[in-house]
């Protein structure tokens, strides 16, 4: 079992002056959620999610040999232009992960960084971003390093991008991730996600998920705060005894394709993240009134159709519709006669499951 002293590294960057690496990582969505964290960015439950293939992040890492190598030294771009209000969040993640890649201290860092999906779209982008990072800064350690193992290079990657943003250690690799110990999953980890280790049934081959935009404003309560307020809880206990839970019936679900109890369980999460937050102290609601009037229409659509389609949220007001490929043509009718005037600007993204984080560019 792999701990955190197994991620330091030192290495010797004598021979590697400069070059420049360029990845892409998607979004991911927790299917069962992670609410509430422990020290140093570790889940307080395990999760488990599907990686997206469209929304996602695609990073150059650029670096060049410096005189200084006691401070760390970075330009940010966004979209090709400098992006001074990123720049504390890279600050801090360099900070947190320079026990393991104090290399990068010898370097300066030219960062150039966008989105496939609109910026300010209500879809978080920390998870494909700091993913995307962590791919660059790793790629740069196996230049360093060229003996470095796959296994170890995948690992490390999670390990360095869940220090970012929790959920990004779910977008390096696979289509269905899972992060945190879970007593039925071999090898899963509090500090690294991984690839679910079992056969997946057909049904969710391809799986669709179309987002809509219900509100693209920053959240009054960010995910930071929302994930402390779990440390009072009153209901932090159960609700971690039922993330174990639901993910054993997940397990079995993804096994063996049983839609009607995918669609309970996915759903019930998604509320449960919610009722989270509504019962902290103090409370908050993310939801908004066209979250709501969403949700109500895909029941009601589902219970007349006997289509098997869900939701489910994040952190936030928008809603991610689930589905097979097969019913994908109903489902976008659906979307468009009924749901697309529940959207800010009639605005919705249509994903579906991917393989997580691609390299472009290796020089």
């Amino acid at each position: 079992m792999l701990s955190e002293k197994d991620f330091i590294t030192s290495l010797n960057t004598e021979n590697c002056e400069n070059g420049s690496f360029e990845w892409s990582a998607p979004s991911n969505i927790a299917l069962v959620k992670y609410w509430g964290k422990k020290e140093h960015q570790i889940p307080a439950n395990p999760s488990i999610s599907f990686t997206l293939n469209h929304c996602k992040t695609i990073t150059k890492l650029a670096f060049e040999k410096k005189q200084n190598t006691t401070t760390f030294s970075f330009d940010l771009l966004f979209e090709g232009k400098p992006k001074e209000e990123f720049k504390p969040k890279i600050e801090k993640f360099l900070e947190r992960i320079e026990e393991y890649c104090p290399y990068l201290k010898n370097y300066h860092l030219t960062i150039n960084t966008q989105n496939t999906f609109p910026h300010s779209s209500g879809i978080a982008s920390s998870a494909s971003g700091m993913a995307a990072l962590a791919m660059n800064f790793m790629s740069l350690e196996k230049t360093l390093n060229p003996t470095m193992t796959d296994d170890y290079f995948y690992q490390k990657a999670s390990f360095l991008a869940r220090l970012g943003s929790g959920s990004a250690c779910r977008s390096i690799k696979g289509n269905v991730v899972v992060w945190g110990n879970h007593a039925e999953i071999k090898g899963s980890s509090d500090l690294f996600g991984v690839e679910f280790p079992f056969k997946v049934h057909p049904n969710f081959e391809n799986y669709q998920d179309t987002i809509l935009l219900v509100d693209k404003g920053e959240k009054q309560v960010s995910s930071t705060v929302g994930h402390d307020l779990m440390h009072n809880h009153p209901f932090a206990e159960q609700r971690f005894l039922q993330a174990h839970h639901n993910l054993s019936a997940l397990k079995s679900v993804l096994e063996n394709g049983n839609l009607e109890q995918f669609i309970q369980i996915v759903e019930s999460e998604a509320l449960t993240l919610h009722a989270m937050m509504m019962t902290s102290m103090p409370y908050f609601i993310l939801m908004k009134p066209n979250t709501l009037e969403i949700i109500n229409k895909i029941w009601k659509f589902r219970n007349e159709t006997q289509i098997p389609v869900c939701f489910t949220l994040d952190a936030g007001a928008n809603v991610h519709i689930l589905y097979p490929e097969n019913v994908r043509v109903d489902i976008l009718q659906f979307i468009q006669s009924e749901l697309v005037g529940y959207c800010q600007n009639g605005q919705y993204i249509c994903d579906e499951i991917g393989f997580g984080s691609q390299l472009i560019i290796d020089n």
